[in-house]
């Protein structure tokens, strides 16, 4: 058990991981100076990074390499710049070193992921209906692109991690309250969230709220994050209609059920909730 000391202490370095997560979200194209980080965290460069990795179970390389494959994955799916201007974009010297790498994350290979990403096919969800209790949440709020979400999920995770607050029953979602559609980007609003006990107090622009209970319907979408989109796609126009089904109030949740540090995006598994009228 953590001394109060202890806790104390972790929850300081959570504070100042979060300026570090912050600043790398903010400078994706740029060189990763370590010495700057640490002075971002207000660590001793001789200790930093071991504190970041302990914190946040990756190395600052790890985390950016993560970060700029999703942006170059959304690239990818968004517009038709050359492959090549992708790669240079992650930060890869080369579109071969470029390839191996989002081939390794992703399951295929740029030009590959590009073609069947954009003509997927029909998908093989299946729709679960499901009560779902009410969650207590810990929530950051994200304006803009619902592709940028990620490193507010990286600071509410280095928040909760100081905090003690993470456990083998710890889940993590994401609130999506605009259509892209219909909302221009720079307005769209997604939340961040993780659970927390019900002892939580937030700080900061972190805010203590819940997830609403009542009926859903689920699907399970297996694969990268960029490619949610087309759940919902599915979920609407496929199972919506043609069931007869009316929404319920509030907005569609995402459950992220595996941890994108350690699993290739490929293997990513993810659940959408739509709300239904009971």
């Amino acid at each position: 058990m953590t001394s109060p000391v202890g806790a104390r202490t972790l929850e300081d370095y959570g504070q100042r991981l979060d300026r570090v997560l912050a600043y790398l979200a903010d400078h994706l194209d740029a060189d990763v100076d370590l010495e700057r980080l640490a002075q971002v965290a207000c660590f001793s460069p001789f200790h930093f990074h071991r504190v970041y990795r302990a914190v946040q179970g990756e190395t600052v390389a790890e985390t950016l390499r993560r970060m700029r494959l999703h942006r170059a994955a959304c690239d990818l799916l968004e517009d038709e710049r050359p492959i090549e201007r992708v790669a240079a974009r992650a930060g890869y010297g080369s579109q071969a070193a470029f390839t191996r790498a989002f081939r390794s994350a992703y399951g295929a290979p740029p030009a590959a992921y590009r073609t069947s990403a954009l003509s997927p096919g029909e998908r093989p969800y299946v729709v679960e209906a499901r009560t779902i209790p009410a969650m207590r949440v810990a929530t950051l709020l994200h304006v803009g692109d619902y592709a940028g979400i990620g490193p507010a999920f990286d600071r509410l995770n280095a928040l909760a991690v100081s905090r003690g607050v993470v456990g083998p029953s710890t889940r993590y979602f994401g609130i999506f309250h605009d259509d892209p559609a219909g909302t221009p980007m720079e307005a769209l609003r997604s939340q961040a969230c993780v659970t927390v006990p019900d002892d939580f107090v937030a700080e900061g622009d972190v805010r203590v709220s819940s997830i609403a209970g009542g009926r859903y319907g689920a699907v399970l979408h297996i694969g990268p994050y960029a490619e949610l989109h087309r759940a919902y796609e599915w979920l609407y126009r496929e199972w919506l209609l043609r069931e007869g089904r009316e929404p319920g109030e509030g907005p569609c949740v995402e459950e992220y059920l595996n941890d994108p540090r350690t699993t290739p995006a490929s293997e990513l598994r993810s659940e959408v909730w739509l709300p239904l009228r009971a």
